[in-house]
């Protein structure tokens, strides 16, 4: 057939694999689909967006300064004159649990007190409708068997103003405001109840570490800018005031330690001062009790201008290798050896003493008595310096101990924002309708990619089966059928109706067409002018082949005659308008005589036999005499007789039928009937002794993905032109 080898020649050029642009078109066919799915998740993302609890953020500024440490530390920049404020250290300390338990202890956070909402649509139902449960304050809670992934919880409900009631374990205990409700394993404390009567909440204990972790969980702490010493520092939550008070502690107990820690490091510095100062005090004194013995026993000798200038050369060296000495013994306790600033002390100290070995050098080529003087005074310059920088540092100690501010202050409070963070509604909402959407791609893919319905007639073909007509879906019949059961009518309504009187320009009723002709040169070769209609399964469209291809027969000038044997549910009647009276199994019962079944259709130009009253036995009828007889009797009085028959694989009729039929035509449902079924079916007529003469592959749907009837002259729709 030239229809088939137009279409067969595209599908092999096609069938290499699976291109883009069949997956494209088969996501265009499924727009429906798409359109379903993404209204749902369309839907589904405004619900969350209306019922999801608004979550705010606070933010407030802290400035972290250069710190200052003690006296001690306060000449550190000589040694680093870089040196910046070490942030990461101070964010790790905001994000301690150290930190975090202060502040869980002082707005007592082990406590949740929430009012018991519907589960899941409860607190956005809530809100969006204004309704105000109250609340209750609880200054004092323990519920024994509380554990950090399981923490305990009670029902309290208001009785009034001044008394409530809980249910805890299956127990219900009643108490007051204002007093201690202890009982086995609990103590609770109510202290203020602001909430109608009746009113219920979910009260639950955690313990510190759980409640500490809940609120770094919802912190979060980021540097402003490199070295620039300045941190914003965020929280999270639901309640507006509840994040506000809990940031502002934070804050506050952050920089009560850090004032803490500068002040404890200076009681060490003061403590370590008190101890060496007797000892460099008494080492002073012994050393100017040796220069005066030693000018005694030389006569007061005076040193030389070189020697002088030596002596204050290793006075001033000794002077900074006692005060690297005192920076050393507070940086210990801060940093390791390995760490930078502590690594340039060393480095400063090995320098001063190679200069140190160079002066001892040149004073060893003095004569002795100087060298003796010299050492001498050295030792009493450097020990004098030594006890006055002592006393002086341990004055700035004493003042820095007692107006400790540390180097942390706050430069904003926690404000908090007016628009809640999340949920991100326009994101929320675009995410839903991405997911919506790639979510029905991939069902319209898998959908296809699983589909085991014939789509095309080449696989008819690969198997041997011959493919007569490819008859599209009839969208003017679809719509038909969709207007009248709007109105009322059902199937069985005589006048359904019939495509090709109502709309013969169809393009189902030109593939029908193109049928007649390709079995008017089959007809000429088959033993009989007999041509059974036959189908694998239910709905396939035989009976609507059947009755336009008979009505487009008899306009060819051929004297036809339809027979539906289909005597359990044959519905050809309904099409053609003919109520049933009399028909096939009244012939074969022996009932009714030929000429007395025959319905004349006038309008069509063809005789029609109903199936007649449903018998007990269709099977056996047609197996019987009468049914030779009858076949005998017809094909002689018509040009061309259609029998529509029940479909194969349900009951044996056809296979029976078959054996009495020049042709037999199989109608094949696009998309619905499977190879498999085919193949079982032209299995059972070889095996009854009659043959498939060929297919037509019926009610193909106009898609992207496959050719479907988008060939040749189906393209264009045909018009009466007027007179």
């Amino acid at each position: 057939m030239m229809l088939t080898s137009i279409e067969n020649k595209v599908r092999n050029e096609g069938s290499e694999g699976y291109d883009i642009s069949r997956i494209v078109g088969e996501i265009l066919d499924g727009w429906k689909v798409i359109l379903s799915v993404c209204s749902i998740f369309l839907m589904l993302s405004i619900c969350y967006v209306l019922f999801s609890t608004p979550v705010y953020k606070a933010s407030a500024i802290l400035q972290i300064e250069q710190n200052q440490g003690n006296a001690i530390l306060n000449s550190l920049n000589q040694i680093l004159p870089d040196s910046q404020p070490l942030t990461g250290p101070e964010i790790s300390i905001i994000q301690s649990n150290m930190i975090a338990s202060r502040v869980v202890s002082d707005l007592n956070l082990q406590t949740s007190i929430e009012p018991d909402y519907f589960p899941i649509f409860g607190r956005g139902w809530d809100r969006l409708f204004g309704v105000k449960r109250g609340s209750v304050e609880i200054s004092d809670l323990f519920i024994e068997g509380t554990t950090t992934k399981n923490p305990q919880k009670l029902i309290l409900t208001v009785i009034d103003k001044e008394h409530y009631k809980v249910e805890i374990n299956d127990e219900e205990i009643n108490g007051v405001v204002g007093n201690a409700l202890i009982s086995e394993g609990l103590t609770i404390k109510v202290d203020k109840i602001s909430a109608n009567v009746g009113a219920t909440f979910v009260v639950k204990y955690l313990t510190k570490l759980r409640a500490a972790n809940d609120l770094l969980n919802n912190l979060d702490v980021a540097d402003q800018g490199k070295d620039s010493g300045i941190l914003r520092v965020t929280f999270t939550g639901t309640d507006q005031n509840k994040i506000e008070n809990i940031l502002n502690k934070i804050n506050e107990s952050y920089v009560n330690q850090n004032v803490e820690r500068q002040a404890a490091q200076d009681t060490k510095s003061l403590e370590f001062l008190k101890n060496q100062l007797p000892e460099v005090r008494n080492e002073l004194d012994v050393a100017e009790d040796k220069l005066n013995e030693y000018r005694k026993k030389k006569d007061s000798v005076d040193l030389s201008l070189e020697a002088k200038s030596a002596l204050d050369q290793l006075v001033n060296i000794d002077n900074q290798l006692n005060e690297l000495t005192f920076k050393e013994a507070e940086i210990s306790q801060l940093y390791t050896k390995e760490h930078p600033t502590y690594k340039s002390l060393l480095e400063k100290r090995k320098t001063l003493q190679q200069e140190e070995d160079t002066l001892n050098k040149k004073i060893s080529s003095m004569p002795a008595t100087q060298q003796g003087v010299l050492k001498l005074s050295r030792d009493v310059e450097s020990g004098r310096a030594v006890y006055m920088q002592l006393l002086s540092r341990q004055q700035e100690l004493n003042i820095a101990k007692n107006s400790a501010i540390g180097n942390v202050r706050i430069i904003d409070s926690a404000i908090v924002g007016v628009d809640p963070v999340k949920p991100n509604k326009i994101l929320v909402v675009l995410m839903g309708l991405v997911i919506g959407l790639i979510l029905s791609i991939g069902l319209i893919i898998l959908r296809n990619a699983l589909r085991i319905g014939l789509v095309s007639p080449q696989q008819l073909e690969d198997e041997g089966i011959n493919v007569y007509a490819s008859i599209p879906e009839s969208t003017w019949l679809k719509r038909n059928i969709k207007n009248r059961s709007k109105g009322g009518h059902n199937s069985g309504d005589k006048n359904h109706a019939l495509l090709a009187i109502d709309n013969p320009a169809d393009m189902s009723v030109e593939a029908i067409r193109s049928l007649r002709t390709s079995l008017h040169f089959v007809m000429a070769e088959a033993t009989n002018n007999i041509l059974m209609i036959s189908g694998s399964t239910e709905n396939a469209g035989k009976t609507f082949v059947s009755a336009n291809l008979a009505v487009l027969s008899a306009q060819a000038g051929k004297k036809v005659l339809i027979v539906d044997a289909d005597m359990r549910k044959g519905t050809a009647h309904n099409l053609l308008g003919v109520e049933i009276k009399n028909g096939l199994s009244d012939i074969l019962s022996g009932e009714k005589k030929l000429e007395s079944v025959i319905n004349r259709l006038e309008n069509y130009n063809l005789d029609f036999i109903t199936r007649g009253k449903i018998p007990a036995n269709p099977s056996e009828l047609l197996m019987s005499d009468r049914m030779q007889e009858f076949i005998e009797e017809i094909k002689s009085k018509y040009t061309l007789i259609i029998i529509d028959t029940p479909p194969v694989l349900s009951v044996t009729d056809a296979e029976i039928v078959g054996a009495y039929c020049g042709a037999n035509m199989h109608v094949v449902r696009y998309d619905v009937n499977t190879l498999k079924e085919i193949l079982l079916s032209r299995s059972k007529f070889q095996k009854s002794g009659s043959f498939l003469t060929g297919c037509v592959l019926n009610g193909i749907t106009r898609r992207s993905s496959r050719y479907g009837y988008s060939y040749g002259y189906y393209g264009h729709n045909y018009s009466e032109v007027p007179d």
